[in-house]
């Protein structure tokens, strides 16, 4: 029963990734969670970092054929969101988030979901549409706007809180930079790709130091990934075909839901200590 949920787990983190430009984890932790339990919020992190490489791949390719990424973008936001990335997992790795301290990491990933749940909520009023960003335009956004607000803070949040770095990305493209939501769900989809092999490599080489070991991880991720990679490409091609309001509602809808998930589970670790 529990290979079949995590088979569930692992489409729907699909779709959301192939959908809204992240790496899946936003689903696949609340989910980790409710099948196993809240106590082993590190070895879900570790799970769904090693998954999000997969996951995103698909996604990836689709946007790649149609266009949607701007390489002035993501030539900034990869590597600087490799080093946030490797920050993030060191400070998630902090004596505070030890044993019931995960419970403070999964209040502040269920945090960050409400604000970027409230931002999309905002968006949707009539007249709030963005201009469709284009690769001739780029080049002149600002390279320290890029590095600063999108790739090191979205790499930092994933890195500490086991994400793709998506779930700030997304929604950093269109306030900082001023960019539609397709282009920076393609753009957060290329910057993830690169990020999370390398965040994921750091995060399970100090999983022992929480009492796992890198085998649970990986066998956790290798349950999730064929549904999540079938997930990633069926709904990678909808982003360019839904309208920017559908899209917008599914992603508020998913994370809602996984802000509730994650901050009942922390609640219950700060609870215990």
């Amino acid at each position: 029963m529990d290979y079949v949920l995590l088979v569930i787990v692992g489409f729907v983190a699909g779709i959301s990734a192939g959908l809204l430009g992240i790496g899946g984890s936003v689903v696949m932790i609340p989910g980790l969670v409710l099948i196993f339990g809240g106590n082993g919020q590190h070895l879900y992190q570790a799970a769904a970092m090693i998954a999000n490489f997969f996951v995103i791949a698909p996604a990836v390719l689709r946007h790649w054929r149609v266009k949607a990424m701007l390489w002035p973008v993501i030539r900034l936001t990869i590597p600087s969101s490799i080093v946030g990335a490797v920050a993030g997992v060191y400070a998630s790795d902090l004596p505070v988030f030890r044993r019931g301290g995960q419970g403070y990491l999964q209040i502040a990933f269920a945090a960050f979901l409400v604000y970027v749940v409230v931002y999309n909520l905002w968006r949707l009023r009539p007249g709030a549409a963005m201009r469709r960003a284009a690769e001739a335009g780029s080049p002149r956004l600002s390279s320290s706007l890029i590095v600063l607000l999108v790739g090191l803070p979205a790499g930092l949040l994933a890195g500490l809180l086991g994400i793709g770095g998506g779930l700030f990305a997304v929604p950093a493209q269109q306030i900082a930079l001023r960019i539609r939501l397709p282009n920076a769900i393609a753009n957060s989809a290329a910057t993830i790709l690169c990020s999370s092999i390398v965040g994921a490599a750091v995060k399970n080489h100090h999983l022992a130091e929480h009492g796992f070991g890198i085998s649970q991880s990986v066998m956790l991720a290798a349950c999730l990934i064929p549904s999540a990679m079938i997930g990633s490409w069926v709904a990678a091609a909808k982003v360019h075909q839904w309208p920017v309001s559908a899209i917008r509602v599914a992603f508020v809808i998913v994370l809602a839901y996984s802000a509730v998930k994650v901050f009942l589970a922390g609640w219950g670790q700060v609870g215990a200590l």
